[in-house]
């Protein structure tokens, strides 16, 4: 990079050294939330809502949690101020939820935005100018007295017409460009504000505190919060709001070192939509509480819905790897992985965990409405074998043995190499049971018999390479018996090494599953599955299935 020269520090750094922040780990308590979707991220959309969506999303907004909804600028354009209206009117603002609204420090705008509230029984008006030096010099080209005057001016209209209205208003101010004003002037305007507006443990006012431009790291906001929150006029009557932008990519880091640095409540988006890089995403940072143990008072128990109804009215798309939300974040497709958290489910189920520990899973997916099977282990030619094992049994009820999840594993990943794909667990299940389940070429099981006589002696029915045979046999146990039987009339010779057997539940029907490996005399292992109602068969097709394979793999003889 060339030019780097050409910047410079656009940030002012808090004129005091405290940080009492970092001393802090984690955040104790949620902050007051206020979300802005319908109006800053409104505002940054290619088509903005419609009148009908804006209501869909205030509606998801309230079942979500929030108790504080900046539902627009009524000023700023007729949906805007019909939207609030139609809230209103149509006493669709629950008792518990308070509305707020965004206006300029300008005496029309102001009058407008009381016109688009009249009625309402809660309200927080949020009045703002801009404050930072590029501001001042550039676009107002006026002294910090006269932007003073302009706060001034406009807080003491939203005290006037509040008075003559009657309503049950709070207000809020935001020196707008905050992170490239200077801290004792920041200072000075909110004070300002606030000893014209006076405010009262009962009659709170909300400072808010923007990082409307993302210029430092997220350290320096949060000293920059520390200073504010230590020096303003009426601090216990003051809710202290930050409002990050996320263009330095930090939106999180800034809104958490805020709260710990004494911010109280915290504006942003669903998913971090809003202008240029967006906002601070709220289900990101609620998140985050909630896997350091803290209730964060919103509810995305049931996030993939919510993903939807959002991208359906903001026509925007959920990014796959965005943090808890995106449809990929909880999705493990290096093996290495898969096993891990294979066994940390495992590890649960046998030592009652009471807490959530499993390896790579910062959060449990079914706190999200997510589920294991579909989101956890995803299955392509980087899986392992005990991804591809965990997915077939918690899908499928399928418990490979331990010493066969290799070669399963090797032959759904060649599948998945070949095909350039992810597989889906029914593609999955189907590789396993074409390879190793119930294999009828060249031997088709028909029927066995056993009758307890210097042993276990055996009469077992089949078709070879489609001619009908009977064959029989003897030995110290049933697969015993079957498997000298076949051996006795066949050009081959192997040793039964592995046999186990359990339930499969299938809907609402149990069958039986078998697995049994053989070592053939050419060094290698055949495994062989069998399914079916009655685990005797069950476990003689298994041993059929290993012969077919290992008779298939050395081309033995009728």
């Amino acid at each position: 990079m060339q030019h780097a020269d050409k910047y410079k520090t656009m940030y002012f750094p808090s004129p005091t050294h405290t940080h009492k922040w970092v001393e802090k780990d984690h955040i104790e308590k949620p902050p007051i939330w206020c979300s802005v979707d319908l109006r800053d991220g409104n505002q940054a959309l290619i088509i903005p809502m419609s009148l009908e969506e804006k209501i869909e999303f205030f509606k998801l907004l309230v079942k979500i949690g929030f108790k504080e909804i900046e539902v627009g600028f009524p000023a700023a354009s007729e949906t805007e101020f019909e939207f609030c209206r139609t809230l209103i009117e149509q006493n669709l603002i629950p008792d518990d939820v308070t509305i707020q609204v965004l206006t300029q420090a300008r005496e029309h705008i102001i009058k407008k935005t009381f016109e688009a509230i009249k009625g309402a029984k809660q309200a927080v008006v949020h009045l703002y100018n801009s404050t930072s030096v590029a501001q001042r010099e550039q676009v107002f080209k006026k002294s910090k007295e006269e932007i003073i005057k302009i706060a001034v001016d406009g807080a003491e209209l939203l005290k006037r017409l509040t008075e003559e209205d009657g309503g049950n208003y709070r207000f809020e101010y935001s020196p707008e460009s905050f992170t490239g004003t200077e801290m004792d002037f920041a200072l000075d305007i909110c004070n300002a504000v606030l000893d014209v507006w006076k405010p009262t443990k009962d009659w709170p006012t909300i400072i808010n505190l923007p990082v409307t431009v993302s210029h430092s790291m997220p350290h320096v906001y949060a000293s920059q919060i520390e200073f504010m929150s230590d020096n303003l006029k009426y601090r216990d009557s003051v809710v202290l709001s930050v409002h990050p932008h996320n263009d330095r990519g930090t939106g999180v880091a800034d809104a958490e070192l805020a709260v710990l640095a004494g911010a109280d409540r915290v504006e942003g988006t669903l998913f971090g939509n809003g202008e240029r890089t967006g906002n601070v995403d709220i289900v990101t940072l609620a998140l985050n509480m909630y896997s350091h143990g803290v209730d964060p008072k919103l509810d995305f128990s049931h996030l993939p819905a919510i993903v939807d109804e959002y991208e359906k009215v903001t026509r925007m798309h959920v990014y796959e790897r965005q943090p808890y939300a995106g449809k990929l974040v909880f999705a493990a497709f290096s093996g290495s992985h898969q096993d891990a958290i294979a066994k940390g489910m495992t590890w649960r189920e046998t030592h009652n965990c009471d807490k959530w520990t499993v390896p790579y899973l910062a959060i449990d997916p079914k706190d999200l409405g997510r589920e294991y099977e579909a989101d956890v282990i995803r299955i392509n030619s980087q899986s392992g074998k005990g991804g591809i094992g965990f997915l077939l049994d918690k899908t499928y009820g399928i418990r490979i043995p331990p010493q066969m999840r290799e070669e399963v594993g090797y032959s759904v990943k060649d599948v998945s190499d070949h095909a350039h794909k992810e597989l889906q667990p029914e593609e999955v299940l189907k590789v396993f049971k074409e390879k190793y389940v119930n294999i009828t070429s060249p031997i088709e099981f028909k029927e066995v018999h056993f009758e307890q006589k210097d042993g276990i002696q055996t009469e077992l029915t089949i078709d070879k390479y489609g001619v009908h045979k009977v064959y029989h046999g003897k030995g110290n146990g049933r697969l015993d018996a079957v498997s000298n039987a076949l051996k006795r009339h066949s050009e081959i010779d192997y040793t039964i090494s592995t046999y186990e057997e359990h339930a499969l539940e299938t809907g609402s029907s149990s069958k039986a599953c078998a697995y049994v490996a053989i070592d053939g005399t050419d060094g290698k292992t055949y495994w062989g599955v069998g399914i079916d109602n009655d685990i005797i068969n069950a476990s003689v097709i298994a041993l059929i299935s290993a012969v077919n394979r290992y008779m298939d793999a050395t081309g033995a003889k009728k």
